[in-house]
C-alpha cells in the first residue's frame, strides 16, 4: 500500500507540511509507504488545453519541463493520493492547480488513471476560505472517479503563522482520524 501526499505550500516546512507529515505518520504506522512531494514553490506551468496528451494517451502531459510528468507516475502507482494547499484568496494556490489540471486531464485521457483510488485534501487557512479550497481539491477527486474519505471534521486547520498547526487540537485529531480513515478504505478496497 502506498500513500502519496504533495505539500502545495512554498513553505517547506510551514503548517501545510506539518499537515500532511502527521497524515503520513499515521499511515506508515499502517504499514503503507509514504512520500511526500514538494510542489509548492515550484515553476509549474497550468494546462493549455491543447488537447496533446489525448492524442499521445502516453500517461503525460506533452509539457515536459517541469515535475508535473514524474507526479503523474507517481500518483498512477499510489493507492492513496492527499493533495495539500494553503487557502490563498479563498482557493487553493496555483501549483495544486496546476497540478489538478494536467493530472485530471491525462488520467482522462489514458483510461482514468486514478480510478479508485483514494483521494484526500488538506487545507491550511488563516480564517476563511478553506471549505472552498477543500471543495476546489475534492472536485479533482470526483470527477477522477476517486474515492474520498470523511474525517471528524473538515480537513482544515486554522494555522497562519509556522508552528500554528502544533497548537490546533482540533486540527490534528482531525489529521489522524483522516489517517485512520484512508488506511481502513486502502485495506478494504485492495481486499
Amino acid at each position: 500500500m502506498k500513500a502519496l501526499a504533495f505539500n502545495g505550500s512554498p513553505r517547506h516546512n510551514g503548517n501545510t507540511f506539518s499537515m500532511l507529515s502527521m497524515v503520513l505518520s499515521e499511515l506508515k504506522n499502517q504499514d503503507f509507504e509514504t512520500e511526500l512531494v514538494q510542489l509548492g514553490g515550484r515553476l509549474i506551468r497550468g494546462c493549455t488545453a491543447c488537447r496533446a496528451c489525448s492524442e499521445m494517451r502516453n500517461g503525460k502531459c506533452i509539457m515536459d519541463d517541469d515535475i508535473v510528468n514524474e507526479c503523474i507516475i507517481k500518483m498512477s502507482g499510489a493507492d492513496a493520493i492527499i493533495l495539500g494547499s494553503p487557502t490563498y484568496f479563498g482557493d487553493i494556490n496555483p501549483e495544486i492547480k496546476a497540478l489538478i489540471d494536467r493530472a485530471g486531464l491525462v488520467s482522462r485521457a489514458n483510461g482514468d488513471l486514478f480510478s479508485r483510488k483514494v483521494g484526500a485534501a488538506v487545507i491550511a487557512v488563516r480564517r476563511t476560505g478553506a471549505l472552498h479550497a477543500f471543495d476546489s481539491i475534492n472536485h479533482f477527486f470526483l470527477i477522477n472517479d476517486m474515492i474520498v474519505p470523511g474525517s471528524s471534521y473538515w480537513n482544515m486547520s486554522l494555522s497562519r503563522d509556522i508552528g500554528d498547526f502544533d497548537n490546533d487540537m482540533e486540527g490534528k485529531a482531525t489529521m489522524k482520524r483522516l489517517a485512520e480513515n484512508i488506511a481502513w478504505l486502502v485495506k478494504k478496497i485492495k481486499t
